[in-house]
């Protein structure tokens, strides 16, 4: 098993599935889970760890 669907290429401008409601469903689960709760600049880390996650990059650095 060494095929990888992430990061998904190319990397897109603006993805309109990458919204903010996905970022709270995230650490919505992540709460659920025992995690705790996302509060300040933690939403940012959360938002660019997932971006990363999923484009292989963070949002505004390059490629």
């Amino acid at each position: 098993m060494n095929a990888r669907e992430y990061p998904i290429r190319p990397l897109p401008g603006d993805d309109p599935r990458f919204t903010t409601g996905l970022v709270l469903d995230v650490a919505s689960v992540l709460e659920t889970q025992g995690y705790p709760k996302v509060t300040g600049i933690d939403w940012v880390d959360l938002r660019q760890a997932l971006w990363g996650f999923l484009y292989g990059t963070r949002r505004g650095e390059a490629s």
